[in-house]
């Protein structure tokens, strides 16, 4: 028996055939190509987004710095200023109390006077008398609006920044170095001395 051959193909048979295969061959080589570029382009997004997310993280930590610099400033200029008003406040009470106490310094020969009138008094006029301690406690409470305070009684302990002792005396009645007797009363304005004590020291 004879083999039957093979119908032979026509031109345009073949070249579609061809064409057919071009295309198998090529299919995969397009989808790698499409793969890549889809790879290339999520890791390009990735890499944009990681700039992003580094450029936000430095600005932060930026407006952090810059918060915390004015945090600072701020803190400082407060203290200086706090600092300024105690200051002010303290300037403002020193020169109250120099011009109290230059004023007062006028006024203590009186009081001297009249509490040398009451201790002399005896049996004077009650009348007088009366007068007198009344003039007494006038004084009293004027002083004591101006928070002015006398000091210096028998008994209490010597100190140098606050009496003058102009003399010594052996004393019974008295321990060494107490006041033993007042010879002027001293007067003070807080602790701004206006007037020493003169006193007498038991040895």
């Amino acid at each position: 028996m004879s083999k039957k051959k093979k119908p032979e193909q026509t031109a345009p048979e073949a070249e579609a055939r061809q064409e057919e295969e071009q295309e198998q061959t090529a299919q995969p080589c397009e989808d790698a190509e499409e793969t890549a570029e889809e790879v290339a382009e999520e890791v390009a997004e990735e890499t944009v987004e990681a700039e992003v997310i580094d450029g936000r993280d430095e600005k932060i930590k930026s407006l952090e710095a810059e918060l915390a610099s004015s945090k600072d400033r701020f803190l400082r200029l407060a203290a200086e200023y706090d600092n300024y008003r105690k200051r002010t406040a303290n300037e403002k009470l020193g020169i109250y109390d120099d011009a109290t106490a230059k004023a007062v310094s006028e006024l203590l020969p009186v009081a001297d006077s009249v509490r040398m009138a009451l201790e002399n008094l005896g049996d004077a006029d009650p009348e007088i008398k009366k007068g007198i301690e009344l003039i007494s406690n006038q004084l009293g409470k004027s002083f004591e609006k101006l928070k002015i305070e006398s000091y210096g009684k028998p008994g209490d302990e010597f100190d140098p920044n606050l009496h003058n002792a102009v003399s010594m005396v052996d004393s019974e009645e008295y321990k060494s170095n107490q006041i033993a007797m007042v010879f002027q009363t001293g007067y003070k304005i807080g602790d701004r001395i206006i007037r020493h004590a003169m006193v007498q020291v038991a040895n």
